[in-house]
């Protein structure tokens, strides 16, 4: 769904931001030790999925730049051959974006694992986030190591149902999926303390910034097809400082839902 043609540092400035949440018992079992999912690598017609190919990506993350252990720990923790076709599955862990029908990929690892390092922001975990364009739930997945609750929305209605109950099997339970239209975002459920956009519009609509918690974090693509760049802003007081990431490639944020 993109691809990166340039890239600068994630980091963004940290003073300002509201301090995290206060760890409970399970946000600090959970910071060491990522969520457990009913899953286990297997042989198949396919071809053959394994953890050693799973540790090659994280490893080839590290050498690209990703520097947070915790999402590393988060893309380690996450089967992804299980959001592809059974077809697919033996090529789960190229750093490569692959189809998901509807016009739609499963991002790239490494991409997936930089907006999520610049949505944490330096920050062990977050209380919430919003991801705007669930398509097949990988990102959501990984999202679900890092966040203690995720609400992603969704304008195809088969790949939000898809997603949904990938992430049952998987046994997330803290990733709530909405079918609607991604440009309102999702206000029942606001202050997000981080807001990720999987889709460029032309530029991010204001709606989501209302939903972003003082000192939270947005990371999005804007800009035409072919020509977008991919920033994070952070809110404070009011306004938002904006600091660019890549240069990219996304498909468009369209309005409306699909049945």
């Amino acid at each position: 769904d993109y691809k990166v043609t340039g890239v600068q540092t994630c980091a963004l400035p940290i003073s300002g931001r509201s301090d995290p949440a206060r760890p409970t018992r399970t946000d600090t079992r959970l910071a060491a030790e990522p969520r457990r999912m009913n899953v286990t690598m297997s042989e198949s017609a396919g071809g053959f999925v394994s953890r050693r190919a799973q540790r090659r990506l994280v490893d080839r993350l590290r050498d690209r730049g990703i520097c947070s252990e915790r999402v590393l720990a988060a893309i380690a923790s996450v089967p992804r051959h299980q959001f592809l076709e059974e077809a697919l599955q033996s090529r789960a862990y190229e750093d490569t974006a692959l189809p998901i029908g509807y016009q739609q990929t499963i991002s790239q690892p490494y991409i997936v694992a930089l907006m999520t390092e610049c949505l944490l922001n330096g920050r062990p975990r977050l209380r919430t986030a919003l991801e705007i364009g669930t398509g097949c739930g990988y990102q959501a997945a990984v999202l679900s190591q890092v966040v203690d609750r995720v609400f992603t929305v969704e304008r195809i209605a088969p790949l939000a149902r898809r997603a949904q109950t990938t992430l049952a099997e998987l046994g997330i339970h803290n990733v709530a999926v909405r079918h609607a239209d991604g440009r309102e975002g999702w206000s029942a459920k606001r202050p997000f303390d981080g807001i990720m956009l999987t889709a460029a519009p032309d530029s991010v609509p204001q709606a989501l910034f209302s939903q972003l918690r003082d000192g939270g974090v947005l990371v999005a693509p804007e800009g035409d097809t072919g020509a977008q760049r991919l920033s994070s802003w952070i809110l404070k007081d009011g306004k938002t400082q904006k600091q660019f990431i890549a240069d990219v490639s996304f498909v468009p944020m369209l309005s409306g839902v699909k049945s």
